[in-house]
């Protein structure tokens, strides 16, 4: 297995060590751990499926639709090596005139959505990591109902793992009873195990109404108190609603990922005529996941910290991410970026959160802040540097969203929102506890031993 192992293309050295000391080990679990997930992608038949979906449908807009005001100058030059990398690894462009509304609680990202879909006369195309029985799944629910009754389309694409038990539910059958057509996104069972991963998720969390409204972030369709997981509640989640060319591109994504698991044809959707506001801030889409370049976001997340001057903030619920990415953190640390690190303070993954404490050490020493978040388990992933930029999405900085789940996440080049999204971050800063810079001190040899191992297998966790 050793060997296999070290005649892999497609791992990293890390990657590859951190398999190595789990087959040494425990050798029997280990192999099998390994030959169950550890070896294959999505799996030929849907990898094939998947690149034939990508160049029918591209998500570029201009493949779609030809306006010359998509292609204006946007005020983006002062962070052009941002915009390239995201344009070069992503296939999106910056897109100018949108709107982009950020919505900092659960309750309000529901009924805004709730009311939007109530509004809807066309089409409600909904996808999403977790959906619960829960009131949000409920509320949801009912407005998708009625909706399909007034002859509206409505399309519901949840993850098979994430959504389970929803998918098993009565409500589900409620609602494909009223006409809304949902589907599992990458089905997960033991005989589909034998031909490819299945832990690949699709994490994504976006939602397209009427092909002119659209949400993504971190909000899955659930409650703050998140049933499954009370005692780490309330969760802690952002994300924005948005007008403009971007909903298009994530109307594209969307498209994409329900022709994985459906035969439906959808293209037409995505010609429709568009407006743009001339007055409207440039943004930019950064899908990622196990169909394409799985190096991406780690790129893209290097040259945002390469890129930061004056002040970096960063806020994800899971900090394990690879080298280069960690390396490019300590170098905007050193060379005096004002650079914070906010994480949940109670962690619902045990692993993670020793992989994440084992790197305090290094992290503090190079100047990073890091702040433990005491009031739920933060789960906005976010990003701004310099007061001008924002990136915000679905992916963790986790080796997980970083090379395995589908994620989308988004660049925002405007002052004024960057603005808004760190004066969120900030209040999340005022409600954590700093830590302190010999913290590594006050834990005891079996606390750091445990860290420390963890750290060893954290690129496959």
């Amino acid at each position: 297995m050793i060997a296999v192992l070290l005649l892999s293309k497609k791992k990293s050295d890390s990657a590859k060590i951190a398999w190595m000391i789990l087959i040494v080990a425990l050798p029997f679990v280990g192999t099998a751990v390994y030959l169950l997930i550890g070896t294959r992608r999505l799996g030929s038949r849907r990898r094939k499926r998947n690149r034939a979906i990508m160049q029918e449908i591209p998500q570029n807009i201009s493949c779609h639709i030809q306006n010359p005001k998509l292609h204006a100058h946007t005020q983006v030059q002062k962070y052009k090596s941002v915009a390239h990398i995201a344009q070069a690894i992503g296939g999106s462009d910056v897109l100018p005139g949108n709107s982009a509304k950020l919505i900092q609680a659960s309750d309000v990202f529901i009924e805004t959505l709730v009311s939007d879909i109530a509004n809807a006369e066309k089409h409600c195309h909904i996808l999403s990591y977790i959906m619960l029985n829960d009131q949000a799944g409920d509320d949801v629910s009912a407005a998708l109902i009625t909706a399909a009754e007034r002859g509206v389309t409505c399309r519901l694409l949840l993850d098979s793992l994430g959504s389970k038990e929803f998918l098993q539910s009565s409500t589900c059958d409620e609602l494909r009873n009223a006409g809304v057509h949902v589907t599992a996104a990458l089905p997960a069972n033991l005989l589909r195990a034998f031909f490819a991963r299945v832990d690949l998720r699709n994490h994504r969390k976006i939602s397209v109404i009427d092909n002119t409204i659209g949400y993504m972030g971190s909000n899955n369709i659930a409650e703050k108190a998140f049933a499954i997981k009370p005692k780490f509640a309330p969760w802690v989640d952002a994300s924005v609603r948005l007008k403009g060319p971007i909903v298009r591109e994530l109307q594209a994504i969307f498209v994409q990922d329900w022709c994985l698991d459906t035969n439906d044809d959808l293209d037409a959707i995505l010609k429709e005529s568009i407006e743009i506001d001339e007055k409207g801030l440039p943004a930019q889409l950064m899908p990622t996941g196990p169909n394409s370049n799985n190096l991406a976001l780690s790129q893209l997340l290097q040259t945002t910290f390469f890129s930061a001057q004056k002040k970096l903030v960063i806020t994800t619920p899971y900090f394990s991410p690879d080298d280069a990415t960690e390396s490019a953190l300590l170098i905007a640390a050193k060379r005096g970026v004002d650079t914070h690190l906010v994480l949940p303070a109670k962690n619902d993954s045990r692993l993670v959160q020793a992989a994440s404490k084992s790197r305090y050490a290094i992290l503090l020493q190079a100047g990073v802040q890091i702040h433990e978040y005491e009031k739920g388990l933060l789960h906005a992933k976010t990003i701004t540097f310099d007061n001008e930029v924002a990136l915000l999405g679905s992916a963790n900085m986790d080796r997980r969203s970083l090379d395995l789940n589908f994620e989308v996440s988004m660049l925002v080049y405007d002052s004024n929102f960057t603005k808004e999204l760190l004066n969120l971050q900030e209040s999340y800063m005022a409600q954590s506890r700093r830590v302190p810079v010999d913290i590594y001190r006050q834990w005891s040899i079996r606390q750091r031993l445990w860290q420390n191992a963890v750290s060893l297998i954290a690129p496959i966790l």
